[in-house]
């Protein structure tokens, strides 16, 4: 994909494109998406429109599961997702694991492809925003669509 200047994929902003590189392509690749590599065809990483409903269509309450520190996600329909606060990783290191939940999606941000939106919280609240791509934050995969 390439840094902040030089992307060669997954650009919408000649700015950031190696050579003014544009394909506005905001889709991922099977190849490129951490969850179908990882857990194979059938799994994708959650897109924006997944995360904001997922915020926005369910209760949600910080808690300790199993001694984990973490958020409980619950649905209309009873349905719940508990997603740890596993901090995220940079440079090797793993920081704030415990305090901070943060999830990519696949979906870059249009006008500064160097970032994706992510899924943030603490124990205090819940938003989506987004960030460079090259840090390492948590994937939690969910499953695609049938086609």
């Amino acid at each position: 994909m390439g840094s902040n200047n030089t992307l060669t994929k997954y650009c919408t902003n000649s700015y950031y494109g190696y050579n003014s590189f544009v394909d506005n392509d905001v889709e991922l690749d099977p190849e490129d998406d951490a969850a179908t590599v990882n857990w194979g065809a059938g799994w994708q990483m959650p897109t924006l429109e997944q995360i904001d409903e997922l915020k926005d269509c369910s209760s949600s309450e910080w808690m300790t599961l199993n001694d984990v520190y973490g958020r409980l996600f619950t649905g209309s329909n009873g349905a719940s997702l508990f997603l740890p606060a596993a901090g995220y990783r940079w440079k090797g290191t793993i920081y704030k694991a415990g305090s901070y939940g943060r999830y990519w999606s696949s979906t870059p941000r249009p006008d500064y492809p160097c970032y994706a939106y992510y899924l943030n919280f603490l124990e205090e609240y819940v938003e989506w925003i987004y960030f460079d791509r090259d840090i390492g934050f948590s994937v939690r995969a969910v499953r695609a669509p049938q086609k």
